[in-house]
């Protein structure tokens, strides 16, 4: 099957989509890679999803019917110089950042500049208009900690809104499925470097444990304040191998790919989860195919 052609200039391509995946599963779609509005607004002309850093997700292996839309180009770039008219000591109130810009990447450049207030995020593989859109973070700290203002576009156009606009909480923006964060405002605090990074170390320790290879993330959200992890751990869960997926021995609410793995060796050790934790807890992945409103 031959891609679609693009009227504006998109880049289309027939790609596999695990090579644009964390845990590097994933059949074959149409990637858009888009640069403007324009592109944008021809791309989601017809049904799509987006994808941005490829972490809390897994692909089917037959892939995915929709085209799916890449961010890029301009929309894949920082301008992190405060806005004077914004900024107001400590705070700043930075350009825009493009919602394609790869999050790791941009944290250590806020530490480098002494903007304190997303370095709980640190180590999170994703892009920034997917880790605002989930509203990605870790125990210590979330994206809209650092949030000013985020242009989202619709299939009916585009518009700006501010946190207090959204319905915003624990790893949710309020922002609808089919709506695509393109580009972000961030409102920082000035800080040392020296003290950033240290809150980025304190951050990141806490994911010493996890596990190195190839993974989507952690499998389940915490139920009740109680950790997923334990939970699956004391049902005997941990380090159970189904095809070349793995309940992972360092951290047992993490599956990995051992090299090779398929879709459905991930998905067999989610049923085997929830077969066997009593406790009902909601996935944190997210799975394609999946409704999209488009």
């Amino acid at each position: 099957m031959t891609a679609t052609p693009s009227r504006t200039g998109a880049r289309v391509e027939r790609l596999p989509l695990a090579r644009f995946t964390t845990l590097g599963v994933g059949g074959e779609a149409e990637v858009w890679f888009v640069e403007t509005h324009e592109q944008l607004q021809e791309a989601m002309e017809q049904p799509y999803r987006i994808l941005g850093g490829g972490s809390n997700l897994v692909i089917a292996d037959e892939g995915v019917p929709e085209r799916v839309i890449r961010l890029s180009g301009p929309l894949a770039e920082r301008d992190l110089t405060p806005d004077p008219h914004l900024s107001e000591d400590p705070w700043v109130v930075t350009g825009w950042v493009g919602g394609g810009v790869p999050l790791p990447g941009l944290i250590r450049q806020l530490q480098k500049l002494g903007l304190s207030g997303l370095e709980g995020t640190v180590g999170i593989p994703a892009q920034v208009g997917g880790a605002v859109w989930m509203n990605a973070g870790t125990r210590y700290g979330e994206m809209f900690d650092g949030l000013h203002t985020l242009e989202i576009v619709t299939p009916e156009g585009t518009r700006q809104v501010t946190p207090d606009d959204l319905n915003w909480g624990y790893r949710d923006s309020g922002i609808p499925r089919n709506h695509i964060v393109t580009r972000v405002r961030l409102k920082l605090r000035r800080a040392a470097p020296e003290e950033v990074l240290a809150k980025m170390d304190f951050a990141d320790q806490a994911r010493k444990g996890q596990p190195k290879m190839k993974t989507p993330g952690c499998a389940f959200k915490n139920p009740g304040g109680v950790s997923a992890g334990k939970l699956i751990d004391e049902a005997g869960l941990k380090g159970s191998r189904v095809g070349n997926a793995l309940i992972a021995p360092e951290h047992a609410n993490f599956i990995v790919n051992l090299g090779g793995a398929t879709a459905a060796d991930v998905h067999a050790l989610l049923g085997l989860i929830r077969d066997r934790v009593p406790v009902p807890m909601e996935l944190e992945y997210e799975l394609w195919p999946a409704p999209v409103d488009a």
